[in-house]
């Protein structure tokens, strides 16, 4: 068995995103949704997201998020739902039919990914976990210092 070259840490996270975003274009297209719709409903499988935290972790700015939510609002997958303490701002959740469809994206999303990483033992698969779990709690630490800094300014 010829053993695989290793990569530099940023080229391996570059091609390790590209594949993910394979994986949620697949899923999407089992499901008739776009990546982008497949990944607003995995965020939403475990309950309702105001607009900010949304367009954080989708990396979208305001416009582009509220014409995602307004095409999947269409087609009956999510439903606005104002925030019972700032009537200026709302919620993200889905519907019955948005819930039986993120389920299904969730899941086939997750069982893609586990089979991708179904070679490695599970120390490397916890060290993996652990690392990129510093890599997010450090950039939204980032992200929130720059946006309260930002609001004081």
């Amino acid at each position: 068995m010829t053993k695989e070259p290793v990569l530099p840490f940023t080229d391996a996270l570059v091609r390790l995103a590209h594949l993910v975003q394979q994986v949620f274009g697949e899923v999407g297209r089992e499901h008739d949704l776009t990546p982008q719709q497949a990944q607003l409903l995995c965020l939403l499988v475990g309950g309702p997201v105001g607009m900010g935290d949304l367009s954080r972790a989708l990396h979208l700015e305001k416009s582009s998020l509220s014409g995602l939510v307004d095409r999947a609002e269409k087609r009956g997958l999510v439903a606005r739902v104002r925030d019972s303490r700032d009537r200026r701002a709302c919620h993200i959740e889905l519907t019955a039919d948005g819930t039986r469809i993120g389920v299904l994206a969730h899941q086939g999303v997750a069982g893609r990914l586990e089979s991708l990483a179904g070679e490695l033992p599970q120390d490397q698969r916890d060290l993996l976990a652990t690392a990129i779990g510093g890599i997010l709690a450090a950039h939204t630490a980032h992200t929130a210092h720059t946006a309260h800094t930002a609001q004081n300014s």
